[in-house]
């Protein structure tokens, strides 16, 4: 394959370009990138008035293999993650079995390198089938591959044993992935308490319930100096914790997803479970204080949270439906959207969230855009305006909010490896 890309606006925060190049393309590997190169014999890409990436990275993403196949596959997935530009995704635990032992890790890895599209890198869960009760064998699965470890769903809600997490995951380097819940303050709550909830009878999770739990680790990571990522951060109290963390030199990090930086508890129509999620949506207050978040660097990445279920699932009543939306499809419009265009952050600063700060917190070695090495690559149109249609995508979940919106700013190629898996808008493997 001899491809030239041309005429694309590059932004790579990992070697730090923010200028317009054009990439040559051969055999897989990144030839040249400078101006007006000339190749007669490649395949030309016309990029103008694009932005040329490093592969996107998503650090939160349920790909449901093994066990809940019915709902999403690591071949539907990654096509999806492909679809929405990324080059790469990092796979939570909560499989059926958990990824608790090599064995499973084993079987993630070796499905995804048969049927995955994009590069799969496996979470292993902190605790033993994620009861919370037992902590897992962190060098074993680190060993095998593991980029981090998360009960995510399933807060460690006994402190000792999360300080000793975080004391045993220091001694491997591995991050732990943080889902920040108070479960006896959650109860049995299904969206934010508080005027929706109110209105609408049904009952609330309070903000206090992801607060307290934030600050809880948050004090447990500067005891034992160890480092933590909160993830799916939602509520202005947690933003202000982590920020205050980070002001007093604690190793936290943290991420938000579109959804919370989109949608507010407002915006819930009726009893239509594809917006029920957990943490669930919030006020305008919190989603502004995630917002200012993402600006002021106190959180670091963007990521999806991808959770497809079946149709059966969540249609049943909201009560009973399970928490979870899809979100590999949508997160780069939306972050365009909602945080780009209207001034929040910077192209560059995105994309940084989205490549380079993922990388770095799971230690995922990341080349960029440079000569010599093996081409994996993002052209995003942000001009290109799109109906989200059920039709239209690719995962086996279709449980999103945003299906019927138009939504603006939409990858249109995704090279993997050296090979290009997603061409205008059309999966290509």
């Amino acid at each position: 394959m001899k491809l030239l890309i041309k005429n694309g606006h590059i932004v790579d925060p990992i070697n730090n370009i923010n200028e317009k190049l054009d990439i040559y393309i051969e055999k897989g590997i990144i030839k040249k990138i400078a101006k007006n190169i000339n190749a007669d014999d490649a395949e030309i890409f016309n990029a103008s008035n694009m932005i040329v990436t490093p592969g996107l990275l998503d650090m939160h993403t349920h790909l449901r293999e093994p066990g809940y196949e019915q709902k999403e596959k690591i071949s539907t997935g990654t096509a999806a993650a492909a679809m929405g530009g990324f080059t790469g995704v990092v796979c939570m635990a909560n499989t059926n079995p958990v990824a608790d032992n090599q064995a499973t890790v084993k079987l993630i890895l070796s499905i995804a390198e048969k049927e995955g599209i994009v590069n799969v890198y496996p979470v292993a869960s902190v605790t033993k089938s994620l009861e919370g009760k037992e902590l897992t064998e962190f060098g074993d699965l680190k060993n095998v591959g593991v980029v981090a470890l998360s009960d995510d769903g399933k807060p460690v809600m006994n402190s000792e044993l999360m300080r000793r997490a975080l004391e045993y995951s220091k001694m491997f380097d591995l991050p732990i992935l943080d889902h920040c819940e108070d479960l006896d303050l959650s109860g049995e709550g299904v969206v934010n308490e508080g005027f929706y909830s109110t209105i609408k009878g049904l009952r609330g999770i309070p903000d206090i319930s992801e607060a307290v739990i934030i600050a809880r680790d948050i004090m447990l990571t500067k005891f034992t100096n160890s480092k933590i990522h909160i993830m799916h951060i939602s509520t202005r109290a947690g933003v202000e914790l982590v920020k205050q963390g980070k002001a007093d030199g604690v190793k936290v990090t943290a991420e938000a997803t579109p959804h919370h930086f989109s949608l507010t508890e407002n915006d819930i129509v009726d009893y239509n479970s594809n917006f029920k999620m957990n943490p669930p949506l919030r006020t305008e207050e919190d989603k502004n204080a995630v917002i200012e978040g993402l600006k002021n660097g106190t959180i670091d990445v963007i990521a999806t949270d991808h959770a497809p279920h079946t149709l059966f699932e969540k249609e049943r009543e909201f009560d009973y439906a399970p928490f979870g939306i899809i979100g590999l499809e949508t997160l780069v419009p939306l972050t365009f959207m909602n945080l780009v265009e209207p001034g929040h952050l910077s192209v560059f600063d995105a994309i940084q969230k989205i490549t380079l700060n993922p990388a770095k917190i799971l230690k995922i070695e990341k080349d960029g855009i440079k000569q010599n090495v093996i081409a994996d690559i993002t052209v995003i149109n942000p001009e290109l305006e799109l109906i989200y249609k059920k039709e239209d995508i690719v995962s086996k979940g279709q449980n999103s909010p945003f299906i019927g919106k138009k939504l603006k700013a939409f990858p249109v190629m995704t090279i993997v490896r050296g090979k290009v898996v997603m061409k205008n808008r059309k999966i290509m493997v």
